[in-house]
């Protein structure tokens, strides 16, 4: 249990003004000192990059809100290092209007904000809206974000480990609860589409597609699809350490 009023660092990957980081900053705020610092602009699907070929520039919106020209890497490990005052307790990243499930772990700056986090050791978790016909509604993520980030300064989290939640857009009374899953998979056909500017030079566009879920047994995903919030807790260390195991016994190297 902390003793002090909790310092809790809010970001996300579609920038500063989206609908889904102002109602987790406002459920963050309920429960202690919520500071927002996030990209200035979209950085969906940037993952774990971080700005090295270019000078950072934090622009300062009000007392408890900032902006920087970068990924929400960036403005995890700027804010974490330089803006705020000391370490926060806690790193909140979303509320992302779109699934964060299986596959899109690996390409995801929502979770890509929580992982940075927990690699400069803070407690994190991102948090996602499942709403893939365009209905976004906040309120249930907001709600059960403050639960979670409640429950998370009181209890902790494993050793370098963060969450990734998936609410189901439905309203309160809908949701069958939450679940603690695994990572399943999700993979998209048809996600690359080929162009041509009006000189015939051909081109790519990388996006959309049809997903396709996995809905094997404790998944993220078939959490979600009978209407449960999925927390998912990720691990730093992406090592297979079965296969580690089998592969020093069978596999001999040589140099």
């Amino acid at each position: 249990m902390l003793d002090h009023k909790p310092l809790i660092l809010v970001t996300n990957d579609d920038g500063v003004q989206a609908p889904g980081i102002v109602a987790l900053f406002a459920a963050m705020q309920a429960i202690g000192q919520a500071v927002m610092i996030a990209p200035e602009q979209d950085a969906s699907a940037s993952s774990h990059s971080l700005t090295m070929k270019r000078p950072l520039r934090v622009r300062q919106l009000s007392p408890e809100a900032y902006a920087i020209d970068g990924t929400p890497t960036d403005c995890v490990t700027i804010g974490i290092k330089k803006v705020l005052p000391q370490k926060p307790d806690l790193v909140v990243s979303g509320i992302n209007p779109g699934p964060n499930l299986g596959d899109d772990i690996n390409y995801s700056g929502t979770v890509a904000a929580a992982k940075e986090g927990t690699l400069l050791g803070v407690p994190s978790f991102a948090i996602s809206l499942v709403a893939p016909n365009g209905t976004v509604r906040f309120e249930a993520a907001a709600r059960f974000a403050a639960q979670l980030a409640t429950t998370i300064l009181t209890k902790g989290l494993p050793k370098d480990t963060l969450f990734n939640v998936n609410v189901p857009d439905l309203p309160v009374a809908e949701l069958r609860g939450g679940r603690f899953t695994r990572q399943g998979r999700r993979l998209y056909d048809d996600a690359i589409k080929e162009t041509f500017d009006p000189w015939g030079n051909r081109h790519y566009w990388i996006g959309g597609g049809t997903p396709y879920l996995d809905e094997g047994p404790d998944t993220d995903a078939q959490a979600v699809l009978a209407g449960a919030i999925s927390v998912t807790p990720l691990h730093i260390d992406l090592t297979n350490h079965e296969a580690l195991a089998r592969l020093r016994s069978e596999w001999p190297l040589t140099s």
